[in-house]
């Protein structure tokens, strides 16, 4: 399978069989999910209904990590937090067909969540604390941590490494990069020691789905050990919405409040590892369809900027 084109072979016929080759025989709907690190794919099942199929980008994950994410899955799902797991056939989570690696799931519906009212914000915040509570009871073994090596240094060597990164900004970055380590350092070391969980670890607006019943959490895809404040910041957008998601997540978890100062650190680690994450899937065909502004210097320069405002900040 080629890294420059990791889906080629991934064609409609072949996400068929292989939900076939789990035992759901699909009726032939295939409709293709917004999805850019896998392929994600809604199948209609000749009983009636329908399956989600996600397709593992070669490579990214270990099997062994990949099996942590789905017993995660499936540990929440039993402690009754509302979470899309995985299916199970014969035992097994993860399934193989045509050099793939690839799960099925139910699927499940919903809107994105408004996040206006506290009401809203406090029911996630009550969410959080119980997915939390879960994610103390054992550490991850095969997937990685949130810390300055996954998501400042490799993100930074991917762009640094690439063709995006225009020749005459290589440098600029490269400083940006670096005042944003020094700055994110002295802002974990100012904070001390936080407890490292199992996260969600991407939880943004865009996983958590609404039903007339609330809300559930969608893709573990990025779940890894970090502090419990990387699965709020991303939900907030002031202060306000912060406290709300606060007050609900202290009904059944208390939060370490030393945990608040992390959140620009966070923030800025989480652009540097954007640029980064273009840059080394620039070769899959998905990549430049979906963010051809980043073929741009001008794009660049900006990035470049809101770095340098990063580490100001902190």
């Amino acid at each position: 399978m080629s890294d420059a084109a990791p889906y080629a072979a991934l064609s409609p016929d072949v996400v068929l069989a292989a939900v076939d080759a789990a035992g759901s025989w699909s009726d032939g709907r295939l409709l293709t999910l917004n999805s850019y690190e896998n392929r994600v794919f809604q199948v209609g099942l000749e009983e009636g209904g329908f399956v989600v199929a996600k397709f593992y980008r070669p490579g990214r994950w270990s099997d062994a990590a990949i099996g942590e994410e789905h017993a995660f899955a499936l540990e929440l799902a039993a402690a009754e937090i509302p979470l899309v797991a995985p299916l199970v056939f014969h035992g097994r989570t993860m399934l193989r067909h045509e050099g793939f690696r690839y799960s099925l799931y139910p699927r499940r519906g919903g809107r994105a969540p408004s996040l206006e009212t506290a009401d809203q914000l406090e029911w996630l915040g009550r969410l959080l604390a119980r997915m939390h509570s879960v994610g103390t009871r054992e550490p991850f073994h095969h997937r990685t941590t949130l810390d300055r090596a996954t998501m400042i240094d490799g993100p930074a060597r991917a762009a640094l490494g690439s063709d995006l990164l225009p020749a005459h900004l290589f440098d600029a970055y490269r400083a940006a990069v670096m005042r944003v380590d020094d700055a994110v350092s002295q802002r974990f070391e100012a904070v001390g020691p936080v407890r490292r969980l199992r996260l969600h670890g991407d939880c943004h607006p865009g996983n958590v789905l609404w039903t007339d019943a609330g809300p559930h959490f969608v893709d573990l895809d990025d779940a890894r050990m970090g502090p419990a404040v990387q699965d709020l910041w991303m939900l907030a957008s002031d202060d306000a919405m912060f406290d709300a998601l606060l007050e609900g997540y202290g009904q059944f978890r208390d939060f370490d409040p030393t945990e608040l100062a992390l959140v620009p650190a966070l923030r800025a680690m989480r652009q540097v590892h954007y640029a980064g994450w273009i840059a080394e899937r620039w070769h899959d065909p998905a990549f430049p369809a979906a963010f051809p502004f980043a073929a741009e210097a001008r794009w660049w320069e900006q990035h470049i900027a809101d770095l340098h405002e990063a580490a100001d900040a902190l």
